[in-house]
């Protein structure tokens, strides 16, 4: 008898919220389990889920547009140049003097544009000039404070004694303005620009302002990187396919990069995650079932860090279940990277599978199963 694993899991996000915070965001996805396995429960709530589509859709395009933009497409995201520190424009003039040198500063240190860390400055506090409460001591109308305005939680997981005088105060730029490095650093940046911008405030609309500072401060020439999938040196030295068969599963799962993720899609223009690595295998002669849980014990259980590529790799073991309820394919197992259909309102592209919030819950090789290279085993 096979053992059920459970993984109970929560992904959201938190960080700074100050005036024009807005509340933490919590994102949920469909499970493929849905799809076949309860039509009645379906049908008997179509309406409900239309309804909750047309909510819960133009939710994920407007909150996370920034996600979607500079790093689409599916592929790769050159990141060689994101922590540049580029010129100054003749707009920087404007910046006061010692403001700008803490910023340039910081930038080298953590590795994040200075142009960056200086349209935050802008935004927030007009650089420290800003006479508004809690700029100067104190703190604003929900406890943010200091010329980055930092709320107390987070100046005390990223707050930096930048001067070395033994103290951390958010309302010395001389420690303020490392400590906003320090956390955009830690939230992404600078290969994930508008992604640490976002955790730092909650608003896409703050996102553009404080980007359209930085190009400013740059004279334009900024390039904001984001990288949704994996980076391209992740994926220089993709190993090649063990066989044949496997070749030209991923010769067929990459030639679907870019398409979007239709929850219980069956193709040729969409599919969810399952019928993704369905349809992959049965371009080479290959039947695997049709749902995550099925394929889960479906082929040959392979131990963590002996994954090939091909293998499938699956997440989201939940209770109620009786297999995981999200799967990807390995595509380069050095690196991490699979190619995966990831949720509604996503397309199909390269993803970090080791970086997966909750991690992997197990990887199988389908063509192990019975009727393929031997009888089914717990490899």
């Amino acid at each position: 008898m096979r053992l059920r694993r459970q993984l109970t899991s929560g992904v959201g996000f938190g960080g700074r919220n100050g005036g024009r915070r807005i509340i933490s965001l919590r994102h949920f996805e469909l499970s493929d389990q849905g799809s076949v396995r309860l039509p009645i429960i379906i049908a008997g709530g179509a309406a409900a889920l239309f309804f909750m589509s047309l909510v819960a859709i133009p939710l994920f395009f407007g909150a996370n547009t920034l996600y979607q933009s500079a790093g689409g497409g599916g592929d790769c995201t050159d990141t060689s140049g994101a922590a540049s520190q580029p010129q100054q424009s003749g707009d920087a003039n404007g910046i006061p003097s010692n403001y700008l040198q803490l910023y340039k500063k910081a930038g080298q240190q953590y590795g994040v544009p200075w142009n960056l860390l200086a349209g935050i400055g802008k935004i927030e506090t007009d650089h420290g000039r800003s006479n508004l409460p809690g700029v100067h001591s104190g703190s604003n109308s929900v406890g943010a404070g200091g010329p980055m305005q930092f709320m107390p939680g987070t100046w005390a997981s990223f707050g930096i004694d930048g001067d070395g005088d033994h103290k951390r105060d958010r309302y010395d730029p001389a420690d303020a303005i490392p400590g906003a490095a320090n956390y955009l650093k830690h939230s992404g940046a600078p290969t994930r620009t508008r992604t640490a911008v976002f955790a730092y405030n909650h608003s896409v609309q703050y996102v553009n302002d404080v980007l359209s500072w930085a190009k400013r401060y740059a004279g334009g020439s900024f390039d904001v990187t984001q990288a949704n999938g994996p980076t391209c040196v992740d994926m220089n030295g993709a190993p090649a396919a063990p066989n044949e068969v496997i070749a030209k599963v991923l010769t067929w799962a990459k030639a679907q990069i870019g398409k979007p993720y239709i929850f219980g899609g069956m193709g040729p223009n969409g599919y969810d995650c399952s019928s993704y690595t369905m349809f992959a295998y049965r371009s080479a002669g290959v039947s695997i079932p049709r749902l995550s849980d099925e394929q889960y014990w479906w082929g040959a259980s392979i131990p963590k860090g002996q994954e090939q590529p091909g293998d499938l790799v699956f997440f989201d073991y939940k209770p109620g279940h009786t297999g995981p309820g999200h799967v990807g394919m390995v595509y380069n197992p050095q690196k991490g990277i699979m190619v995966v259909a990831p949720h509604t309102g996503d397309v199909i592209k390269f993803q970090n599978y080791k970086t997966y919030p909750g991690g992997a819950v197990g990887f199988t090789r389908p063509t192990a199963h019975n009727g393929h290279n031997g009888p089914t085993k717990r490899l």
